[in-house]
């Protein structure tokens, strides 16, 4: 029987039976490992919603433009490369490793968070002057994205047959989007009330909730050194050769990364992000995920080949290719030529949703290009919390269909509706030719009306529920997906690469599309995104055939 630090039980030797239906949740949410799953995802959210979504909210309001906007949401690529840090989490801490290896790290990387929150919390972006500002959002979003590989990992190790991964992933979606409620919603409402720098400060006090999670949260195990070494194949020498080759691609690519972002923000006139994006994007990609991919890939081929190394560099580097490069090795090995088909379905799944976030405010609150040029007020209300309440109501039919239905049909449907929902906002952008004329036919407006809705805010709505509802359900499908694909051994860094490859193109994109939007408007972005989310579509379709012919050569029989 799997006890509870989510050892395997296929290594007991038994097939402990599983719960189902009502009887799966009633013994979840039984278990402090879901109280615990709904805070770290809450915890998770909030410095997402602060730092990527209602900072720039206040830039807006600052006057700041919708390209600098753009550069300066760039710090969502901490999360797009986090995979480059990922094995760090494996190491004990002074001090608070007491708590846990998982444990310890969680209550380091919080405090980092609320310092980064409360330096944002004093700047004063108004005056032109937003070195300290981004500053503060770069410390935050860093130690942001660290704490998702810790959160993640944990989810992982922690799961078991009576609390399995997708029940975990979808909770921990929960507590994501509760967080947007609170960091969106409540902080525009605050804004208003409190101003902007004080909306900040409480946010970082907020993240005690996310603290309490962590000292409720179970401690796993971790896999033993005996398994790791199974991943060390080929040579020593050629293991640190293509290990030598990896770190020195991840630090030429952080080293463009954080030098454009610096003459963005400090020249004048600005590096234009679009040229950046179209000329050194592609490069960086490569460096720093397909090379790396392709030299665990041929090292997956090679014969397993343990040495015990010997001497302070030898040991150094064994440690430096179990962190860094075996992960990607197991990947591959156990994916096969598979992992190209996983791959490209992790880089553009997200797409539709992730690569316009950072302009949500500006299309919402804006003036010029199609913008809808609504107040803060009425953008909490219809966006942050009408909004989240729609995304709930998809996380929740996501988690019900991964139980009925299955994980990849879920994938599927979250990857069409995904798509498809962008167009509301293309409509809206147009004047709502479609939006408009159906709600006069079917009487929406007059429902909306009862409740003091006026028609720009009908309208808003209604786009938004279908966005969001859709955003839910693939969000839910899209951790369970991902939490199943990695192994319990690489949690960690696994994890970490499919998470920033989700992210990757999407993040990368921002800068291109802030300059599409100062000069095209916001309705060819829609238009543009929800046909590249066709893409993810047909690779939805042939995943699940990939997955499907896997299932039957492992059958019994």
């Amino acid at each position: 029987m799997t006890d509870r630090t989510g050892a395997d039980p296929a290594s007991e030797g038994a097939t402990p039976e599983r719960p189902k239906g009502m009887a799966l949740i009633a013994t979840a949410f039984s278990d402090r490992r879901t109280l615990a799953m709904l805070l770290l995802g809450f915890g998770a959210g909030l410095p997402v919603a602060l730092l990527i979504g209602t900072m720039n909210a206040w830039l807006t309001e600052a006057g700041v433009t919708a390209a600098t906007i753009g550069v300066l949401s760039w710090i969502g690529l901490f999360h797009a490369f986090k995979f480059l840090w990922s094995p760090i989490v494996n190491a004990s801490l002074p001090v608070l490793g007491k708590l846990g290896l998982r444990r310890g790290w969680l209550i380091l990387l919080q405090a980092v968070i609320i310092a980064g929150v409360a330096m944002v919390a004093v700047s004063h972006p108004e005056t032109g002057v937003l070195g300290p500002l981004a500053a503060g959002a770069a410390l935050g979003a860093f130690a942001s994205a660290t704490q998702d590989i810790v959160i993640d990992v944990w989810r992982i190790e922690i799961a078991t047959p009576e609390v399995p991964v997708d029940l975990l992933s979808a909770i921990y979606q929960m507590g994501f989007r509760s967080a947007s409620l609170a960091g969106g919603a409540g902080a525009l409402f605050l804004s208003g009330a409190i101003g902007w720098q004080a909306t900040f400060l409480v946010g970082a006090a907020t993240f005690i909730l996310p603290v309490i999670g962590t000292l409720i949260a179970p401690e796993p195990q971790r896999p033993p050194e005996e398994a790791i070494a199974q991943q060390r194949r080929g040579s020593s020498l050629q293991r640190n050769l293509m290990l030598g080759v990896v770190l020195a691609a991840w630090a030429w690519a952080a080293f463009q990364i954080v030098s454009f972002m610096v003459r963005a923000i400090s020249e004048t006139p600005a590096p234009s992000a679009g040229t950046f994006t179209s000329t050194v994007g592609p490069w960086i990609i490569t460096a720093a995920v397909l090379l790396p991919c392709a030299l665990a890939a041929i090292l997956a081929r090679r014969p397993v080949h343990i040495e015990k190394p010997e001497g302070t560099v030898q040991v150094t580097a064994s440690r430096l290719f179990n962190a860094v490069l075996a992960p990607l090795t197991e990947l591959m090995g156990r994916l096969g030529w598979g992992a190209l088909l996983v791959l490209a379905l992790i880089l553009t799944y997200r797409f539709t949703d992730g690569v316009w976030g950072a302009f949500a405010y500006p299309f919402y609150m804006g003036s010029a290009g199609g913008a809808l040029g609504h107040t803060a007020a009425e953008v909490a209300v219809a966006s942050k919390i009408f909004g989240i309440v729609m995304t709930i109501v998809g996380i929740a039919l996501g988690g019900w269909l991964l139980i009925v239905i299955g994980r990849m049909a879920t994938l599927l449907i979250g990857a069409i509706l995904a798509a498809a929902t962008n167009l509301l906002f293309a409509d809206l952008a147009m004047g709502a030719p479609v939006i408009g004329g159906l709600m006069n036919v079917t009487g929406l407006y007059g429902l909306f009306g009862l409740f003091g809705v006026n028609e720009g805010m009908a309208r808003l709505m209604f786009a938004i529920s279908g966005e969001n509802i859709a955003a839910g359900l693939a969000g839910a499908a899209f951790v369970a997906y991902l939490s199943a694909l990695a192994s319990r051994l690489y949690g960690a860094v696994q994890f970490a690469v499919f998470t920033s490859l989700a992210l990757l193109i999407g993040t990368f994109g921002r800068g291109a599309l802030g300059e599409m939007i100062d000069d095209q408007g916001f309705a060819p972005v829609f238009i543009l995104t929800a046909w590249l989310g066709g893409v993810a579509v047909v690779l939805c379709l042939l995943e699940w055939v990939r997955t499907w012919r896997e299932a039957r050569k492992t059958a019994p029989g």
